[in-house]
Order: C-alpha cells, then sequence, then structure tokens
C-alpha cells in the first residue's frame, strides 16, 4: 500500500534482521492465540473503553523492556547527585522546603554545557518522576511519590526547561547525521531523547488524572499548565505542533533515530489533556447546544453504547459446512422414513428434522449473522411450520437503543418528491409549506421534523482546540501522511520493505541477542510496541477528527480529505484483513517487567514457558481500543460521503468488516454494522438475502435515519461515483474558509470583507497627509471648483 504517495512498511536492514529472533522476520506471530477461525462461539469480553487504559497501564507502555537496565541507572545518578547535598536522610524523609531545594538544585544543573552532566542531572529527574522507586515498599506508595515530585517538579519551572532542552536534540544536525549514515540504529543512538520525552510524558500522564486527594494548589497547578500546553507558549507553537514536527523529520528520514513510540505517546496525551477526553467532548457539545437555542441530545451516546450487548459472532465457513451436512443427512433420514405420499397428509417428513426449523434454531442460537440462503423454490405445499415455544426465541429488547434522526435535508427530499408527485411543481428549499399535499404528507413532515437533527452556525471561539488547528495547519497533509506512514510500518498485515521507515530504533539492544529467551523477549518487545503505536496513532487521530467537527465542521472536513487523499481508507480496511480474534487476544506483554512492578518486586527467572504462556487476561485491551478508534475513524471518513462509500465496496469491505464481527464486543460491533449498513443498498440483492441476520443486527443496533431505506436499495443513487468532483467541491469550500480566517497576508482580494454600508464607510476617519492639508484650498480649486460637473450624467 502506498501512503501520501511513498510505500510505508516495516524495514529492517540485516544487522537488525539478524537481531531479530527467526519468528520475527516478516511477521512475528509468537503469542498469538490459535487462529480462531474454525471456532463458532467466543466469550463476551467484558471491556469497557475509555479515553485511557489504567494509569499504570499508560505508564508501563512508555517503556520497552529493553530499557528495563536504564531504572538502576536513573538511580544512581540521582543518589550521586543527592548525597552531595544531603548524606544522613532518605528522599522520603526530607520536608517540603529540602524537596523543593533540591529540585531547584538540579533544574539550575540542567542548564551546564557539557552534555554528559547534563544527561546524569536529566537522569536524576527522571528517577524523581519515577517516584523514587527504592524507598518504596509498594506500587501504590511508588505512584503517590510521583505524583508528588511530578507536581514538585513542574512548580519549580522544570516543564519549561526540559521543552528547550527537548527544541536542542531536535535541533542537534551531528546526531541526526551521524544515525543517518549508521546501518543499524539502536537504543544508544537515542538517549539524551529518550530521557527527556521520558520525564514529559509521567509529568503530563501524572498530572491530568484526576485525584479527589489533591490539594487546592495542585488543582490550580493542574488547569494552570492544561492552559499553558494547549497555548503557543513554548517556541512560540503549542507543545503538541512541536512533537508533529518532530513526526515528519523522522518520517523524512533526516532524523532515523527519533524514539517515536515515545513521541506519539506524549503527543496522544498532550492533546488528551488540552482539549480534553470523549466525556469533554460531550459537556462541551451539550453547552454549545444550549448557547444557540438547539434542543438537548436525545441521548448520551457513551452511556447508550456501554449499556448495549454484544451479539453472536457470524458462524465461520466450517460451522456452515457442517451445518449443511447434517442437514443433508436429515432431509435424507426424512425421506427414507416417509412409506407413500399419501402419508404426507397424515405426517410432515420435516416435523422433527425440518431443515429449516434446524436453520433457525442455529441462527437464533447463533445470532449468526451470515444466514444461508433458504430453498425457496419447493412445488410442493407444505403446511406452516410449528412454532417454537417463547423460551427458546430470541429475547428482543423493547425499544431500540438509538433515537431516530433526520437531515433537514432529507426533509426537503421527501417534500420535493411529495411536491411533483401529487401538485407537479417544486418550491426548492422550502421545508414548510405543505398547501396541496394530502394529510398523511401533512403527518410524515410533522413527525419528520420531531426528530430533525439541528446545526448552529457560530462563531468559532478562541479555544485550545483553535489554537492547535491553527498551528497545524500549514503542515496539516504533511502530518496525516507521516502518522500514515508510521501506522502502515506497525500494522500485523504489512511486510517488511527495504525502503520503508524503521519504527524499532527505540527497541532494539545495540548488542543481538545470544539466546533463545533473549530472542524471545524481544520478539515480545518488538510485538508490543508496534501494537502500542498503532493504540496511540488511532488515539490521536480519533481525538483530532472529533474535536475539530465539535469546533468548526471545515476544520474536520479538512483533516478528513487529507487522510483520505493519504488512503487511510485502505489502510484501515487493511489492517482488519487479518484474524482479528488472534490479533485482540495476542499476549505480548511480560508483565513483571512492566514498570512500576519490576522497581518494586523481586524479579522471578524469565523461562521460555512463562514467556509463550504470557498473562491470564481475557484480551488485550490496547488492541481492542485501536481497533474501535480506526472503526470510528472509518465511519467519520466516510459518513454521508457517497465518494467515499463506494470506495468501501469497491475495496470489498464487507467480508472483512463481516469477520470483525466475530469479536464480541457491543462497542467495536456497533461500528461495523453502521459501516456495513451505509454500503448495504450497493451490495446487491444476493447479498442481503444471504446476510439476513446482518441486516437484523444493524436494524436493532444502529440509529435509525428516516426515509434513508439502506436496506432495500430502492432509491439506488443514480449519480455516477464521480470522486474527484465531490472531492473537488469540498476542498474549494474548504480552502475558502482556511483563506478567510487564517490567511494573515490576504494575498487573495476576493476573500477580503466589504463594507457594503454607506454610512459606515463614510463615516470612517479618514488621515491625510501633512502637505496635502496644506495644500487643500489649491486642491479644491483645481479638483473641484475649476471642472464642469454633469449632474445628469453623474445622476444617471
Amino acid at each position: 500500500m502506498d501512503v501520501g504517495g511513498n510505500g510505508s512498511g516495516l524495514p529492517v536492514n540485516n544487522k537488525q534482521r539478524a537481531m531479530l529472533p527467526n519468528k520475527t522476520r516478516g511477521e512475528f506471530t509468537r503469542n498469538q492465540r490459535k487462529d480462531s477461525e474454525g471456532q463458532s462461539e467466543f466469550p463476551d469480553l467484558e471491556f469497557e473503553y475509555s479515553d485511557t487504559d489504567k494509569w499504570a497501564a499508560e505508564l508501563s507502555e512508555l517503556y520497552s523492556y529493553t530499557e528495563g537496565p536504564e531504572f538502576a541507572l536513573n538511580r544512581k545518578c540521582f543518589e550521586e547527585e543527592f548525597r552531595v547535598h544531603v548524606s544522613d536522610k532518605k528522599w522520603t524523609e526530607l520536608d517540603e522546603a529540602q524537596h523543593r531545594a533540591h529540585a531547584m538544585r538540579l533544574l539550575d544543573s540542567l542548564e551546564v554545557t557539557a552534555r554528559e552532566k547534563r544527561l546524569k542531572v536529566a537522569r536524576a529527574i527522571l528517577y524523581m518522576a519515577q517516584g523514587t522507586f527504592a524507598e518504596c515498599s509498594s506500587e501504590v506508595e511508588v505512584q503517590h511519590w510521583m505524583r508528588y515530585n511530578i507536581f514538585l517538579l513542574l512548580d519549580v519551572g522544570t516543564f519549561s526547561a526540559l521543552v528547550e532542552l527537548l527544541n536542542m536534540e531536535i535541533d542537534n544536525s551531528a546526531a541526526c547525521s551521524s544515525a543517518v549514515r549508521k546501518p543499524a540504529i539502536s537504543l544508544a543512538d537515542s538517549t539524551d531523547l529518550r530521557v527527556l520525552l521520558n520525564i514529559m510524558y509521567m509529568m503530563v500522564e501524572t498530572i491530568q488524572q484526576d485525584d479527589p486527594a489533591d490539594k487546592p494548589e495542585w488543582i490550580t497547578i493542574k488547569e494552570t499548565f492544561r492552559t499553558e500546553l494547549g497555548s503557543p507558549l513554548f517556541n512560540n507553537e503549542p507543545i503538541s505542533v512541536m512533537l508533529f514536527g518532530m513526526v515528519t523529520k523522522f518520517c523524512s528520514g533526516h532524523a532515523p533515530h527519533f524514539p517515536m513510540k515515545k513521541v506519539l505517546l506524549l503527543l496522544w496525551k498532550s492533546i488528551l489533556f488540552t482539549l480534553g477526553g470523549f466525556e469533554r467532548l460531550q459537556s462541551i457539545k451539550v453547552r454549545k447546544r444550549e448557547e444557540l437555542g438547539l434542543p438537548p441530545l436525545p441521548e448520551d451516546s457513551i452511556r447508550v453504547i456501554r449499556s448495549m450487548r454484544a451479539a453472536s459472532p457470524p458462524a465461520s465457513a466450517s460451522d456452515l459446512i457442517e451445518q449443511q451436512q447434517k442437514r443433508a443427512r436429515r432431509e435424507h433420514k426424512a425421506l427414507i422414513k416417509q412409506d407413500n405420499l399419501d402419508a404426507f397428509n397424515e405426517k410432515d417428513p420435516y416435523k422433527a428434522d425440518d431443515s429449516r426449523e434446524d436453520e433457525d434454531d442455529n441462527d437464533d442460537n447463533d445470532n449468526s449473522i451470515e444466514a444461508e440462503t433458504f430453498p425457496l423454490e419447493r412445488d410442493e405445499v407444505m403446511p406452516p411450520p410449528i412454532p417454537h415455544p417463547p423460551s427458546e426465541r430470541v429475547s428482543f429488547p423493547k425499544g431500540l437503543p438509538w433515537a431516530p434522526k433526520v437531515r433537514e435535508k432529507d426533509i426537503e427530499n421527501f417534500l420535493e418528491s411529495s411536491r411533483s408527485k401529487f401538485i407537479g411543481y417544486t418550491l426548492g428549499s422550502d421545508t414548510d409549506t405543505v398547501v396541496g399535499l394530502p394529510r398523511p404528507i401533512h403527518e410524515s413532515i410533522k413527525t419528520l421534523k420531531q426528530v430533525l437533527q439541528y446545526f448552529g452556525e457560530e462563531e468559532v471561539e478562541t479555544c485550545a482546540t483553535e489554537l492547535l488547528y491553527h498551528g497545524i495547519l500549514p503542515s496539516l497533509p504533511q502530518y496525516m501522511i507521516a502518522l500514515l506512514k508510521i501506522l502502515l510500518a506497525a500494522a500485523p498485515t504489512s511486510k517488511a520493505k527495504t525502503d520503508s521507515i524503521n519504527i524499532l530504533a527505540d527497541v532494539l539492544p545495540e548488542e543481538m541477542p545470544t539466546t533463545v529467551l533473549q530472542s524471545m523477549k524481544l520478539g515480545v518487545d518488538v510485538n508490543r510496541h508496534k501494537e502500542i503505536i498503532v493504540k496511540a496513532i488511532s488515539a490521536i487521530l480519533l481525538l483530532l477528527l472529533k474535536h475539530f467537527k465539535l469546533n468548526h465542521i471545515y476544520q474536520f472536513e479538512y483533516m478528513a480529505q487529507h487522510l483520505v487523499f493519504a488512503n487511510c481508507i485502505p489502510l484501515i480496511l487493511k489492517f482488519f484483513n487479518q484474524n482479528i480474534m488472534s490479533y485482540i487476544t495476542a499476549k505480548n506483554s511480560i508483565s513483571v517487567l512492566d514498570f512500576p512492578y519490576c522497581v518494586v518486586h523481586e524479579l522471578p527467572e524469565l523461562t521460555a514457558e512463562s514467556l509463550e504462556a504470557g498473562d491470564n487476561n481475557q484480551f488485550c485491551w490496547r488492541n481492542l481500543f485501536s481497533c474501535i478508534n480506526l472503526l470510528r475513524i472509518l465511519n467519520k471518513l466516510t459518513k454521508w460521503k457517497h465518494s467515499r462509500t463506494m470506495m468501501l465496496v469497491v475495496f470489498k469491505s464487507a467480508p472483512i468488516l463481516k469477520r470483525a464481527l466475530k469479536v464480541k464486543q457491543a462497542m467495536m460491533q456497533l461500528y461495523v454494522l453502521k459501516l456495513l449498513k451505509v454500503q448495504t443498498k450497493y451490495l446487491g440483492r444476493q447479498w442481503r438475502k444471504s446476510n439476513m441476520k446482518t441486516m437484523s443486527a444493524i436494524y436493532q443496533k444502529v440509529r435509525h435515519r428516516l426515509n434513508d431505506d439502506w436496506a432495500y436499495g430502492n432509491d439506488l443513487d443514480a449519480r455516477p461515483w464521480d470522486f474527484q468532483a465531490e472531492e473537488c467541491a469540498l476542498r474549494a469550500n474548504i480552502e475558502r474558509f482556511n483563506s478567510r480566517r487564517y490567511d494573515k497576508s490576504h494575498s487573495n482580494p476576493d476573500f477580503l470583507p466589504v463594507d457594503n454600508c454607506l454610512q459606515s464607510v463614510l463615516g470612517q476617519r479618514v488621515d491625510l497627509p501633512e502637505d496635502f492639508q496644506m495644500n487643500y484650498d489649491l486642491w479644491l480649486e483645481r479638483e473641484v471648483f475649476s471642472k464642469p460637473i454633469s449632474w445628469e450624467e453623474l445622476l444617471q
């Protein structure tokens, strides 16, 4: 796949290829559960979607297992510096004034010119941010001191100093040129960057956590930090813009040593902290609707989704074959038992062994999304099937989970077709005039307007979202291409390419593994590394799309269009074109090596068996989170876009999406069903007939749009699929919006605002130059009094 015009996969040169275990070459599939294609039932996944995973999990994912030895090195650097000033006490025994004094000393030492000395001090600060773990006896205690130390570091101004140092490292041309010339890049090439990014990530991630026990001054510090992080205070741009710049520099090949996983994690958490998560999005939406005088939302989408239950997955191919074989055997037995044709009137040959009843039973128990075609062409007249007892039937919910919606455009189309049919003329965009239309049409319009989806025209307020959009606007296309390149390289379906980017720079050690155990551990680390990158990128893209859409629709459309131009739609479909259950249940983690567990407890001896067994979790939280995010992004890109919906059809997404329904998690199934719904009428009658369970699931779980006959395709769009025309029209509107709001040079006079009010134009004060004022009488005589004026011509 080509993202933004350049191929991107996972590059592994010869030296790195030797460093990876055999199973890692190409696609490393260790520790993934057995192929589950042949299983017909999977357990319900007890997964609760949220902005992030638990705090401990988010902290542990910052560090690769290869970085393990550096925890002790950070401690050593801190204690050497600490013992110079305090020799008889531990850090946890000092009072607040002494803590502050030492933090200030470390901050002053960061300004030295010697790189080695600066790195030691940075490691000492990192040890503080890690909770001075050597003096703690439990993970809870480590997290307590982390929070205390990080608020202290932030209060003395550490974050601003770290941003300056990070800028220095980004512009360090010597390190960049050295990394470009190296045949193989490892952890050692990014040491300084990793230490700085680790501290910054720990600070952002810890401060954004809500804790009811926080002191009032901490709450003030937190809100101030949130504002500063989203404002152009650091290098005259929000911190997120600087991190986006690191991503594009890495993808361009000028800085292959950048630790991209840490950059992406810090970028994600910075956006999440400054703009807010999904709960905050909902509250902003409610507030804006109130301000615009719009009716309140009919439901809270987050709560509705959390209350939904998963449907059973579709039957696999092997299950369907087995069902067909059983059905054939039963029909054969039934025919043998039938003595003669007269018995047909006395006994139904399909009563006990009726193939269709068995099929219904299987479908009801399975809720299979993949129903089989019925034997419709039967000549014999058959009695109606015996109804099942109520207990055997699926219990449907009393009501549908979503309130129906309709757009104003849909009401216009309905009225236009009604006027054309009954009266013979149309009125354009008039949605109120119903003169001459029958009474049922009046009732229909009344019903449609009760569920009308309102949109407000409002001024864009200056907020964190607006500042971020303004910051990334000049290079937004490059940022989107860079993110998709890295996503493609990290996807499990990607194959190694010689010309693609290397995303393993911050996970590969300097020396290659020498034992089987080391190779297995590195294999787990590499897979985990890729999964975390996918998680971060999917979260970044979804958050930006949602916030831009809420801030201004054209900001959302601009970003979405560049994602489409960079082949985001086929990329996501390629990601899902795998055994998705194996990806979601993958066990690429070693819990005893996760921070902070590994710095508090004695580590047990790792064995090949313990690595193979993995953890006891039912599923991998980050992988399920990533899958749901990617599905939501795909929904946002294709919603109400005919040409993009046709891309889903052309890329044959239906079978790929149907396989994703195997995952028994309500939220993931909902977004898969939404994607299937928008393309159902283009898939043909045979597909709909063969997938009636899919249609039923869509009806039950997806919001209904009145007048949308998605299930039948009667009003199939006669428009030709002109991708370029639709996208170009949208692009012209977006460019007009961007030029009008953000082009301060006003290079195009067509976009300048025009004052059409005569009084305000004449009332403007115009400052005339001094020489004109001195010669005003002469000007009047020459230009006014001495020239004849033809009033008739002037008035005409």
